[in-house]
């Protein structure tokens, strides 16, 4: 399993360095919001791949829940509050959509897995965060808002994961007599 998180990782960092390398100089900030983009996608891609890995379906329900309730809660709130992004472009800085689809699954993967999935999945998602105040499309509180929502739809939604127990054994005693049960599941 530490494998498939390290190739996750591996895989969002690869594809960061392949969006902000293959852009023209010109187009640095672009190419910094496009990675950030690219990242904060593969990240519910990236989570659900480890739920599946682990067979873990309700784990893809509470991430898919999670993150629908944060990008659907940041998508009402750029509605409500009209806050003007850095650049000047528009009035839907508040919050930051994109960081929400990134932190939504980090924080589903360290409360569900802990934090040998949460850091790096973190990571990424700061990444994602950096971008977008970087590339003048979100102040930062407007990102820290987009974490903080995240983490309270998974305070309320995500459990923490226990694994199946493969081996089951039980005993029974009755004035008649005992029953052992030994149950191997394969």
């Amino acid at each position: 399993m530490r494998a498939i998180s390290r190739l996750s990782c591996s895989c969002l960092v690869a594809s960061a360095i392949f969006a902000i390398t293959g852009t023209p100089a010109e187009a640095k900030n672009s190419g910094l919001e496009s990675a950030g983009t690219i990242v904060a996608i593969a990240l519910p891609i990236t989570a659900a791949t480890i739920s599946a890995t682990k067979s873990d379906w309700d784990g893809i329900l509470q991430m898919t829940v999670a993150t629908a309730a944060t990008v659907g809660t940041a998508f009402l709130l750029k509605k409500v509050v009209h806050e003007e992004r850095p650049d000047g472009s528009d009035n839907k800085s508040f919050p930051s959509d994109t960081a929400a689809l990134a932190f939504a699954p980090a924080q589903f993967l360290w409360q569900r897995y802990g934090w040998q999935y949460g850091v790096p999945a973190y990571a990424a998602a700061a990444f994602v965060g950096y971008s977008r105040v970087a590339s003048d499309q979100h102040h930062w509180w407007d990102v820290a808002a987009s974490a903080g929502i995240s983490w309270a739809f998974n305070e309320l939604i995500t459990d923490r994961y226990n694994p199946p127990r493969d081996f089951n054994a039980g005993a029974i005693v009755t004035p008649d007599g005992g029953f052992v049960s030994l149950n191997y599941r394969f």
